[in-house]
């Protein structure tokens, strides 16, 4: 039941976040959605409802990598990949998590590979 608690007070977070934040064909929402193992992160335009580019540490190639490590290197192949579109602004979804951990290192790695978010 505790679990269940959690992912309905993540779910809540994220409703109260997406009432907010749209993304644009110029000015994508990336959203980031991490597990006890993974992470994901997408560029997002929410007007078309299509999803630019992407990016998961499954398309590493190094797999001994840590969390943080795994979530860095995803910001920086997801900021690589909406820079090759033309694209420099984004507008940040944390879907719900809270900004530290990992989905603040994805974050920090995307700013540092030149995206503004």
């Amino acid at each position: 039941m505790k679990a269940l608690k959690k992912l309905q007070n993540r779910e809540k977070r994220k409703q109260h976040i997406r009432k907010s934040i749209s993304g644009t064909q110029s000015k994508p929402r990336v959203t980031v959605f991490r597990s006890n193992q993974h992470i994901y992160a997408q560029a997002i335009d929410d007007v078309q409802g299509k999803t630019i580019v992407s990016s998961s540490d499954y398309e590493l190639k190094a797999k001994k990598m840590k969390g943080m490590e795994k979530a860095i290197e995803v910001g920086k192949a997801l900021a690589k990949k909406i820079l090759s579109t033309g694209i420099e602004n984004v507008v940040f979804d944390r879907n719900g998590y809270k900004y530290h951990g990992k989905v603040k290192a994805l974050a920090d790695a995307m700013r540092e590979s030149g995206l503004k978010l």
